[in-house]
């Protein structure tokens, strides 16, 4: 019966939920795509051609079962299709909304490939979770048996809440310590609403602290409590803070006023969309020339971001061309759509003005010989500056690591060249005893997916570390 109901792809039209008119969503920071219906998730569903080899389930970082799920869904087992999603992915919900699918599992769909569209597994996986909040299948952490030890997480964030959940499923104390206000890490203040609606992630927080684990806000470590005091309150410690120092420009003018972070502008903007009292001042785009420089999906967030504060004009400058955009290619139509100005082959040189900003000195860029990477190396164009008038720069070219065995007063903790903590990518070991490491602290800058990944496997490699040292003690 399920065979019968699936491989429709020839027969049956790739479609995506309704998409909100431009001109609307542009006002707000509502998600931007409708919900399926449970007869379009099924249709859907359907297209999935079921093959041997699922590519899509192969470059899914957390290898989620999905041809198994959209069967499911194919033929109305709602509930069973949820709880297929769930045995792999702490937070379905949240990787059908800002997962780059394009890039990973519907990129390497085989019927893409073929010339038939991808499946919209997002679109189904995020459907089918909302589904289950709404008909009550999400159940509370409830563990069999609760355990002695007890785990220091630090940061917030998806790797850390990742594993939370894991550890506290199996019955181990959980203390989750993050510097933020609210947990969530980027998932509640890099990335806007119009992509990720912070009650999504309030929701998952909470079935985290109802199900016993404890969040500790506000809390600086090597500040507020010391890692060497941390790890004596506990059996294992698992480092999830990401990468919070944002790359910079080395440029005439650049520390002129106006010139902003875009971590800096997208959480004030987070911050207001809470409801917090925050200070604006120069993070405020409205009635601006807004330049954001960078072609990844943080400068995806920041140009619809500035467009919904009312900016008088949006451009972003990226040096290589669309093709080769890191960023997704699905956020790059949605900014165009909403108004967003597209200046190719570009990069900045240095700014003008006296004490704010007034412009951008932009040099023009070609394609040349392929890098180390593979990709077309830019090269400048002699003769082809200009300058692109701005009120507001914002400057989204990426993370790095801060100094942690300095700011632990940590030595011992090893670190790569880049300044990444130094961790097996097996076991997430590192070189200290009992501490581990997940996420963007250890890979770089990287996607949400890959550090619930990451938090998962820790999780699950503490829990067995710890069962050998209580055989031990036996």
């Amino acid at each position: 019966m399920a065979k019968q109901l699936m491989l429709k792809f020839v027969d049956v039209a790739r479609d995506m939920p309704e998409k909100r008119a431009a001109d609307q969503r542009a006002k707000d920071y509502h998600e931007i795509y409708a919900e399926f219906s449970a007869a379009k998730a099924a249709e859907q569903s359907s297209r999935c051609s079921q093959c041997g080899v699922p590519y899509c389930q192969n470059h899914c970082p957390l290898h989620n079962n999905i041809p198994d799920w959209l069967s499911l869904t194919a033929t109305g087992r709602l509930q069973e299709a949820y709880e297929v999603a769930q045995a792999t992915n702490t937070f379905p919900e949240i990787c059908g909304r800002i997962c780059p699918q394009d890039r990973l599992c519907e990129g390497n769909c085989v019927i893409e490939t073929s010339g038939h569209e991808t499946v919209t597994i997002g679109a189904v996986e995020k459907y089918l979770t909302d589904t289950a909040w709404n008909e009550g299948w999400v159940k509370p952490i409830a563990p069999v048996l609760d355990h002695f030890e007890t785990i220091g997480i630090i940061g917030a964030g998806p790797g850390g809440l990742a594993a939370a959940d894991v550890l506290r499923r199996a019955g181990f104390g959980v203390t989750v310590y993050d510097r933020n206000d609210r947990a969530g890490g980027l998932m509640t203040y890099g990335i806007p609403g119009f992509k990720l609606e912070k009650d999504v992630v309030m929701r998952r927080i909470k079935q985290l602290t109802d199900g016993g684990v404890e969040i500790v806000t506000n809390c600086n470590i090597g500040t507020d409590i010391s890692f060497a005091d941390l790890r004596g309150k506990h059996n294992a410690v698992l480092i999830a803070t990401g990468v919070y120092t944002s790359r910079d420009l080395a440029a005439p003018g650049v520390g002129l006023k106006g010139i902003v972070k875009a971590l800096d502008y997208l959480t004030t903007s987070n911050h207001l969309n809470f409801g917090d009292d925050v200070d604006l001042s120069e993070l405020d785009a409205k009635g601006k020339n807004v330049v954001v420089i960078g072609g990844g999906d943080t400068a995806m967030d920041c140009v619809r971001t500035a467009i919904r504060q009312g900016a008088t004009s949006v451009k972003c400058l990226y040096r290589r061309d669309r093709e080769n955009m890191p960023g997704s290619m699905r956020e790059t139509e949605n900014a165009i759509e909403e108004g967003v100005e597209f200046i190719w082959l570009t990069a900045p040189k240095g700014f003008t003005g006296d004490d704010t900003v007034s412009g951008v000195m932009v040099t023009k860029m070609r394609l040349g010989a392929p890098d180390a990477t593979g990709r077309r190396a830019p090269e400048e164009i002699e003769g082809a500056d200009y300058i692109e008038k701005a009120d507001l720069v914002i400057k989204a070219l990426g993370f790095e690591p801060e100094n942690l065995p300095e700011m632990f007063k940590a030595p011992d903790l090893e670190v790569t060249r880049w300044g990444t903590v130094k961790a097996n990518f097996t076991t997430f070991e590192t070189s200290l005893p009992n501490v581990y490491a997940v996420g963007d602290i250890v890979r770089g800058a990287s996607l949400v997916v890959w550090a619930i990944a990451d938090g998962r496997g820790a999780a699950e490699k503490i829990i067995a570390d710890l069962a050998l040292v209580s055989v031990a003690a036996q």
